[in-house]
């Protein structure tokens, strides 16, 4: 299928955009204890991340500008959704603060590594981010509107930890900036056939 033109183009990164302009909203709601509205405004953010990078591989519509506005928004919203958590199911955090501080920890050692080697935020987007960021979205949207789920909850954190700690490497391995790589492996891989 060949890919839209015109404004069409740019419509993954406008979804990006919006994402990344809910933010303050939903510190916002958070902060006034508008959990509904907070709910609903997250669920919408969370769903619009799967139809950005949807649109963008299935339309060829990708490029390193919209993996990074991607990358942020990702790194933006799920901020904000620990800020939720903290403000309206303060519950959670005391009952899994250890697995909460792993996997913010995890995200904010791999961001800060980036900002420091790449200068900017990696956006390798690897297997195991785009299978830990759903099931995070997931966890989070689960929590949100029906309750905690304590199964989905460690599945997701455990993919989470173990994507940052991917990332970190691949941090360590790639001298120069590159996104959208597939995982360490193919990047190893990929050295080995290259010497």
């Amino acid at each position: 299928m060949r890919p839209p033109t015109g404004p069409w183009r740019h419509l993954p990164n406008a979804i990006s955009a919006a994402r990344i302009a809910a933010v303050p909203a939903l510190g916002y709601l958070a902060a006034t204890g508008s959990g509904r509205a907070f709910t609903w405004l997250l669920v919408a953010a969370l769903l619009s991340d799967i139809a950005d990078g949807y649109l963008a591989r299935r339309f060829a519509l990708t490029s390193k500008f919209g993996a990074l506005l991607d990358s942020s928004g990702d790194a933006l919203l799920f901020f904000a959704a620990i800020y939720g958590i903290w403000a309206l199911h303060p519950e959670v955090l005391e009952a899994h603060g250890g697995l909460a501080l792993l996997v913010c920890g995890g995200w904010t050692l791999e961001i800060a590594a980036a900002l420091w080697r790449y200068g900017r935020l990696s956006s390798f987007h690897t297997y195991a981010s785009k299978t830990a960021g759903p099931l995070l979205g997931l966890t989070i949207g689960v929590l949100f509107v029906w309750g905690l789920w304590e199964p989905l909850l460690y599945v997701a954190g455990a993919v989470s930890v173990l994507a940052s700690l991917e990332e970190l490497a691949l941090i360590g391995v790639l001298p120069t900036w590159r996104a959208n790589v597939r995982g360490l492996y193919w990047v190893l891989r990929e050295r080995r056939e290259t010497r």
